[in-house]
C-alpha cells in the first residue's frame, strides 16, 4: 500500500490547485478523479461555457458589423462548428492540468475513490481494479452537479442540466430555462445569441437575485430588448414531455398559471454536493443539508479530513475553491495563515452586458445600519464605451460614510468582469473613497468608470 502526505479526492479548481500547492511545500501528494482532469470547472463548466460565449459574441458582432462601418454579407453560423470549439477547449485545458500534475511531481489515480478507515482510500477504476492508498492527511474536493427538483426532472434529453445544454447535437428551436442564476443567464444569452427563442422561468421576484436589484433590473431591459421573455415570481409546478417537446406548466405569485411548451428545458436551480458513495457515513463526518461541515480552516469533524469546494457552505465559485484548498493545505504545513474574508469574494457572470459584483449591495448596507454614500457612472458616459460600441451598463459603488469604507461594488457591462479585481484588491487594502480618487486611471478605458462612480459618491464627479 502506497503511503503520502496528502490526498485529494476530486481534481477540480479546488483539488488540482491544492495538490500544486503542496507539492511546492514539499508534501508527496495524490490526486484521485473519477472522469477527466480539472472536473467540472474545466470541462462542463467555467471554461467550455466561456468558450460557447465568446462564439455568441464574434457572431452578434459580426451581424451588427454595419454599425462599425463594415459591411459583412451572409453571416451565419455553424452550430456543430461551435460546440465541438467548446470542448477543444476543454480538453486543451485539461490537458494542461495533466501537465502541471505531472510537472509537480504530483500522482494521478484514475478512479472512483472512497474513503475507507484508517485514512485509506479505495480507488476502483474503469475495470473495477481496485488500489489502496493511505495518508494521515485527505482533503474532499469533490464538487457538484446539476440540482434536481420534484417538479422538473431531468432525463438528459428533454429536460436537461447544463451538461447536455452545451453538447445538443442540433440548435434547439425553443428552450426553457429555468433559474436565472449565473448558469441560466449565461445560456439565456448563448441560444439567443443563436438564433433560438429563451424563456427565462424565475422563481424569486428578480433575475439574478443575488445581485444589487438595480444590476438585476438593468440586466432584465437588456434581456428583453435582446427578444428573451422572462417570467420572474413564477413556480414550475410540472413539466410533460410530449410528442412536441416538453409543456412546462408554471403559476405566479398572483396565483395565474401559465402552459408554454419548448423543444429543450434546462434545469438551472442549482447545484448538488458530491458527498454520496464516498465514505463519509463510515468515517462519521459531519453534514448538514448536504454539504460537509468544517472549521474555519476546512478540518472536519474527523481529525485528518478535510473538505473544501462546492460540498462545503459558502460561494460555489471555482475561485472560491481554489483559496480554500490553498489555505487549507498552508494550515496543514503549519504556515501562519489567515481565514478567507467571503464577503470579499467576486462573483462574475459572463453574459453580455457582463455583471460583476463584491461585497455588500445598497440593501444589504442599509440593513446592517450602515451610514452610506453611493455613486453611479454609466457607461454611456465613457469615451472607451462609446467607441467599442458598448455603452450599456453601469459601475455603483457603495462607501461608509463614516470611515470611507468600501462597503460594495457592482458593476453591469463590457469587461466588468475583468475590471472587478481592483475593486477586490482596494478592499482588501482597506483603501478609502479619497485614495481611489488619487490613484490616476488610464484614459481612455472602460476602469475610468470606477474612478467616476467614486467621484460621484463624493460629489466630485467630472463627467456627469
Amino acid at each position: 500500500m502506497e503511503k503520502f502526505d496528502l490526498i485529494i479526492l476530486g481534481s477540480g479548481p479546488g483539488g488540482y490547485v491544492t495538490a500544486i500547492r503542496a507539492s511546492q511545500l514539499g508534501l508527496k501528494t495524490a490526486i484521485i478523479e473519477k472522469e477527466n482532469l480539472g472536473g467540472v470547472c474545466l470541462n462542463w463548466g467555467c471554461i467550455p461555457t466561456k468558450a460557447l460565449l465568446k462564439s455568441a459574441q464574434v457572431f452578434e458582432y459580426l451581424k451588427n458589423a454595419k454599425d462599425y462601418g463594415i459591411n459583412v454579407n451572409d453571416v451565419n453560423k455553424d452550430f456543430n462548428s461551435v460546440i465541438k470549439r467548446s470542448r477543444k477547449v476543454a480538453d486543451k485545458m485539461s490537458k494542461g492540468v495533466s501537465f502541471l500534475l505531472k510537472k509537480n511531481k504530483i500522482k494521478v489515480f484514475n478512479g472512483f475513490g472512497k474513503l475507507t478507515t484508517d485514512h485509506t482510500v479505495t480507488i476502483a477504476d474503469e475495470l473495477n481494479k481496485e488500489t489502496v492508498i493511505f495518508s494521515e492527511k485527505i482533503i474532499i474536493s469533490t464538487g457538484a452537479r446539476s440540482k434536481e427538483i420534484e417538479n422538473l426532472k431531468q432525463d438528459g434529453k428533454n429536460i436537461v442540466g447544463y451538461r447536455e445544454a452545451m453538447t445538443l447535437n442540433t440548435q434547439p428551436k425553443d428552450i426553457i430555462i429555468v433559474g436565472s442564476g449565473a448558469i441560466g443567464i449565461e445560456f439565456a444569452f448563448f441560444y439567443n445569441s443563436m438564433g433560438s427563442n429563451v424563456t427565462i422561468i424565475e422563481y424569486l421576484d428578480r433575475i439574478v437575485p443575488i445581485e444589487d436589484k438595480e444590476i438585476s433590473k438593468e440586466l432584465e431591459k437588456n434581456l428583453k430588448k435582446k427578444g428573451i421573455n422572462i417570467f420572474t415570481s413564477s413556480e414550475v409546478k410540472e413539466a410533460k414531455i410530449t410528442n412536441n417537446g416538453v409543456d412546462v406548466y408554471f403559476k405566479s405569485s398572483k396565483g395565474e398559471k401559465t402552459k408554454i411548451n419548448s423543444g429543450i428545458v434546462l434545469s438551472a436551480v442549482g447545484i448538488k454536493s458530491n458527498t454520496e458513495n464516498i465514505g463519509l457515513e463510515d468515517i462519521g463526518i459531519e453534514l448538514e443539508n448536504d454539504k460537509i461541515l468544517v472549521d474555519e480552516y476546512y478540518q472536519t469533524n474527523v481529525k485528518g479530513y478535510y473538505a473544501i469546494g462546492d460540498v462545503v457552505k459558502g460561494q460555489a465559485l471555482a475561485h472560491v475553491a481554489s483559496a480554500e484548498g490553498i489555505l487549507c493545505v498552508e494550515k496543514i504545513a503549519n504556515m501562519d495563515v489567515s481565514p478567507i474574508d467571503y464577503n470579499n469574494v467576486p462573483g462574475c457572470t459572463y453574459c453580455s452586458p457582463e455583471i460583476a459584483s463584491v461585497g455588500l449591495t445598497e440593501e444589504k448596507a442599509i440593513e446592517k445600519g450602515y451610514d452610506i454614500k453611493v455613486g453611479k457612472f454609466p457607461f454611456s458616459a465613457s469615451g472607451k464605451a462609446q467607441a467599442s460600441g458598448k455603452s450599456e451598463g453601469f459601475v455603483k459603488v457603495i462607501f461608509d460614510s463614516k470611515y470611507g469604507e468600501w462597503l460594495g461594488c457592482h458593476m453591469i457591462g463590457d469587461g466588468v468582469t475583468d475590471m472587478i479585481a481592483e475593486v477586490v484588491l482596494g478592499r482588501k487594502l482597506e483603501t478609502t473613497g479619497h485614495e481611489v480618487l488619487k490613484a490616476i486611471h488610464p484614459h481612455p478605458t472602460m476602469s475610468e468608470a470606477v474612478m467616476e462612480a467614486v467621484a460621484d459618491a463624493y460629489g466630485e464627479v467630472i463627467h456627469l
